[in-house]
């Protein structure tokens, strides 16, 4: 599939000479005649790099070099001009322009540009593309665990993470939800958004308000400047609850409302905001036995559970003892330079055995 190509110019000869140059050297190719143009097609099309004039009579190369490049850092813009200017050449170059190219245009020098210009954009994709398979990769590979209950945890997490699904997961302290919850996220839709988790037990009623919606200046004593929540920071992203079972009832009811209108509001203001944000929460508890005691409210349990992972404990999943005792052996080594075989058969029975009421910590 050829490059496709934004070439942006005022001069309309000019843009039709160099439309019919470029496709004649295997482009595709889009022109403009204006600034304003060449910012609304860079939002609505996947250009791999953009050809502009530095002089146009309404929106010029500089200008709109700037709003390409606040919307898309990554595509490469060349500059051409008529005017040897060295002061725009620095602005543009300070913009984030690829090159600079002079008119009457060098046609060679033109066709190296491009060609440079494209094997720049090619390697960003790659290394995007590199960055995403790790990614996705290193947060489930921090799953240790070789037996039954893990295989089908992990294909779980295959499944659901792709949707748009609130996520419960459950499971003693220890067992390693908030690894389940990262590799949810990192192998998501949303996984170029933040992952914003918040420890629910550790925050009082007020405090946990504030954390989560953010404040007003003057809400309290104490805020002395306006502050964004983490549903705010979580924006476009994740959001992962740990001990959501701790949440104070009046506080459960606000949660709620976030959840099902997907709008909050900062302590202190009567202004809605509207956000986008997953819920992925984790308890220790079992939230339906909260339930029925009325520590819960049985409309935000349903709304969490909509699906539920449950992680067992260590005890219950003897057979990945091993494969987690030679992980920390080996972190063990490296951290402290010193190298470590291993257990003895005898030591690694004893371990086998044990039924670490603290799980994985």
């Amino acid at each position: 599939m050829s490059a496709l190509i934004l070439i942006v110019d005022d001069d309309k000869a000019h843009l039709s000479m160099l439309e019919t140059m470029l496709k004649g050297w295997g482009y595709s190719v889009e022109g403009v005649e204006d600034g304003a143009d060449a910012i609304e097609k860079v939002m609505e099309t996947p250009f791999d790099a953009v050809l502009m004039d530095v002089r146009m009579a309404k929106v010029g190369g500089i200008e709109a070099l700037s709003r390409i490049k606040e919307y898309n850092p990554a595509i490469p813009v060349v500059i051409m001009t008529a005017y040897t200017s060295v002061d725009t050449a620095v602005e543009a170059m300070k913009l984030g322009a690829y090159d600079y190219l002079t008119k009457p245009l060098n046609f060679e020098e033109l066709k190296m540009t491009l060609e440079r210009s494209l094997d720049h954009m090619t390697l960003i994709k790659e290394n995007e593309s590199l960055k995403e398979r790790i990614s996705e990769n290193s947060s489930l590979t921090n799953i240790i665990g070789n037996s039954k209950p893990m295989k089908e945890l992990v294909g779980m997490v295959k499944t659901v993470a792709s949707t748009e699904a609130t996520i419960l997961i459950s499971g003693e302290s220890g067992t390693g939800k908030e690894l389940f919850a990262k590799a949810i996220h990192a192998n998501s839709n949303r996984k170029k958004a933040p992952l914003v988790t918040v420890n629910c037990a550790a925050l009082t009623d007020t405090l946990l308000e504030s954390e989560l919606f953010g404040h007003e200046k003057g809400a309290f004593t104490g805020a002395d400047k306006k502050r964004d929540g983490r549903f705010m920071q979580a924006n476009g992203g994740s959001i992962f609850l740990d001990e959501v079972g701790e949440i104070p009832m009046p506080m459960q009811a606000k949660l709620l409302r976030a959840i099902q209108e997907r709008e909050i509001q900062r302590v202190g203001s009567d202004k809605v905001f509207n956000v986008d944000v997953r819920i992925i929460a984790a308890t220790n508890r079992d939230l339906k036995d909260e339930v029925e005691k009325g520590n819960f409210r049985e409309d935000l349990y349903y709304r969490l559970n909509v699906v539920n992972l449950w992680i067992p404990s260590l005890r219950d999943r003897g057979d990945d003892v091993p494969l987690l005792a030679a992980f920390f052996i080996k972190r063990f080594s490296e951290f402290n330079r010193k190298q470590l075989k291993g257990f003895t058969p005898m030591a690694m029975d004893v371990l086998v055995k044990y039924d670490w009421p603290g799980n994985v910590r």
